[in-house]
């Protein structure tokens, strides 16, 4: 397999955790957002979207002559998921999934969306914002998605390790980027102890550690 990513990308990183986690290994190919290797006619024939990831499978992984090409990091983590079942990020219980899929849909639909690179550029370029005023608007959706991510963790157990439970799940994969990004910019994260204790303690495992964007080849 073949991930086209980039450091800094939280779509990038959690997809990085998901592999990781199952214990895959995928060639790194970087797209350098900063000095828009997205955008070209290149990339674009990978990823018609021009948006990172992209997981290219060979020919004997999908079944299909030439290969296949994966977009879109939801669909990329539900197919290692249903492809590669073992360690589980799902629990088994129909409600129980439910629950990791909204914790994760939490970070996935609500806040990485509008605080993503070409939102952050169009305020800049189209509104005049600066780095305060961008900041602040990442910091607003932030702060919303983990006032409630806080309360779902909160209401499970107050004995679970991570957000669902004693193993790292769906939930802790979406998570940890958002943490990542919520430090960038400057969201001060003393006022959620939950997540910042399931924080602290996925950095204690390799397949968050290792996936850091910090620890990535193209990471400056």
């Amino acid at each position: 397999m073949k991930l086209y990513n980039f450091w800094r990308s939280g779509t990038s990183h959690r997809t990085r955790i998901a592999l990781n986690l199952k214990g895959l290994s995928a060639e790194y190919l970087a797209v350098h957002l900063g000095k828009e290797a997205h955008l070209t006619d290149t990339f674009k024939a990978i990823n018609p979207q021009q948006l990172v990831p992209a997981l290219v499978l060979d020919e004997a992984e999908s079944g299909m002559a030439g290969g296949h090409t994966l977009i879109q990091s939801p669909a990329i983590i539900e197919w290692l998921e249903e492809r590669f079942p073992t360690p589980a990020l799902l629990p088994a219980d129909p409600i129980e999934r439910a629950t990791v899929r909204a914790m994760a849909a939490v970070v996935g639909c609500d806040v990485h969306p509008i605080n993503n690179r070409r939102i952050l550029e169009y305020l800049r370029k189209q509104f005049g914002a600066d780095e305060a005023a961008i900041n602040a608007w990442c910091g607003t959706w932030i702060s919303a998605g983990f006032d409630a991510l806080e309360a779902l963790i909160t209401s499970q157990s107050s004995a679970s390790s991570y957000c669902f439970g004693n193993t790292p799940t769906l939930a802790d994969v979406y998570l940890i980027p958002q943490v990542e990004s919520a430090r960038r910019f400057k969201v001060d994260l003393s006022r959620w102890p939950r997540i910042s204790a399931i924080d602290a303690r996925c950095a204690m495992l390799p397949a968050f550690a290792d996936a850091a964007p910090g620890k990535q080849p193209d990471a400056g």
